[in-house]
């Protein structure tokens, strides 16, 4: 089979909702060249310190590339993508140089390209983000594997907004818990919450991708005893009494529901809010505030933010 990678010249902020339509025009994953990875510092207990090459990242700005398959659709589903991607400035989403180009690979450099970006790093305390074809030996006794696959879905759960909420997660989710997870995409934050001892995690996205995929990767992690994954919108339809509900995704979407997460969370329970850019900052969280939550604490890598609301 033959492939086309679609690539575009953005910034970091548009990186997820580029992500999300590119995801939603059928790619299987996205690949990120970000320049910041060339001079990061990484704290030493987090993440294993692998050879970067300068020569794959842009001098500026963020690569976002995706692979779609070589069909009879494919002109029309990129005039698509470009038009999505245009109307992010709607939003006031900053999507910089937006250059768009299209080349030809076959299946195996298809498949090289992903193993090229993705090794296991350990991204918390606990947590450790290992590809399925990679063999990795745990360095203590209470270290956690999540197991992905890129080829799956929706990023590798190393970016900063996934870091952060399963950071978050680490700090609430106690023995017996229910926890809602809204846009799960590939699924590794429902999975974080049952390997914590959540007793019953709901996985929900909208995209049927997504559910197809978060229910691939809870099958490959062995907590799909634990985890439920449903096509839903937000939080539509969902009963009270959820000790934590997480949400990764855009600041302009968690501004929309927050009043409904203050309904089906319980008194003293959790809302972890991610994928948060700076200047959303504040916004979000006096809607979080108006909503009946206290502030707990806010995390903050890179340019993006999650925040921890405690229902008062």
């Amino acid at each position: 089979m033959k492939w086309s990678e679609i690539s575009i010249h953005t910034t970091n902020e548009a990186v997820e909702p580029i992500s999300n339509i590119l995801h939603e025009a059928g790619a299987s994953g996205v690949v990120i060249e970000d320049p910041f990875e060339l001079i990061k510092e990484r704290r030493d207990q987090f993440g294993e310190i692998y050879q970067l090459n300068p020569d794959d990242y842009p001098e500026e700005g963020v690569i976002v590339k995706a692979y779609l398959p070589e069909n009879s659709f494919l002109a029309e589903n990129v005039e698509e993508i470009k038009e999505a991607i245009n109307n992010l400035v709607l939003y006031n989403i900053d999507i910089g140089k937006n250059d768009v180009s299209i080349s030809e690979v076959n299946e195996e450099e298809w498949a090289t390209a992903w193993k090229k970006y993705y090794h296991p790093v350990k991204i918390s305390e606990r947590f450790t983000i290992v590809p399925t074809w990679e063999d990795y030996t745990p360095v203590s006794s209470d270290e956690l594997i999540i197991e992905l696959d890129p080829g799956m879905a929706f990023g590798t759960g190393t970016h900063p907004t996934t870091v952060m909420c399963i950071q978050a997660l680490e700090r609430t989710v106690k023995a017996g818990d229910k926890v809602v997870d809204v846009g799960t995409g590939s699924g590794v934050l429902s999975i974080a919450a049952a390997m914590l001892s959540a007793d019953k995690v709901t996985a929900l996205d909208l995209d049927e991708v997504a559910v197809n995929s978060a229910k691939l990767n809870i099958e490959l992690n062995k907590v799909h005893h634990v985890v439920d994954v449903k096509q839903n919108n937000l939080l539509d339809g969902v009963e009270p009494g959820a000790d934590i509900v997480v949400a990764n995704i855009l600041a302009e979407v968690i501004l929309r529901f927050t009043n409904d997460v203050s309904s089906v969370v319980k008194q003293d329970g959790y809302f972890i809010a991610s994928g948060i850019i700076q200047p959303k900052k504040q916004e979000v969280k006096e809607a979080m505030i108006e909503a009946g939550f206290e502030i707990a604490e806010t995390l903050q890598m890179e340019d993006w933010v999650a925040i921890i609301g405690r229902r008062k």
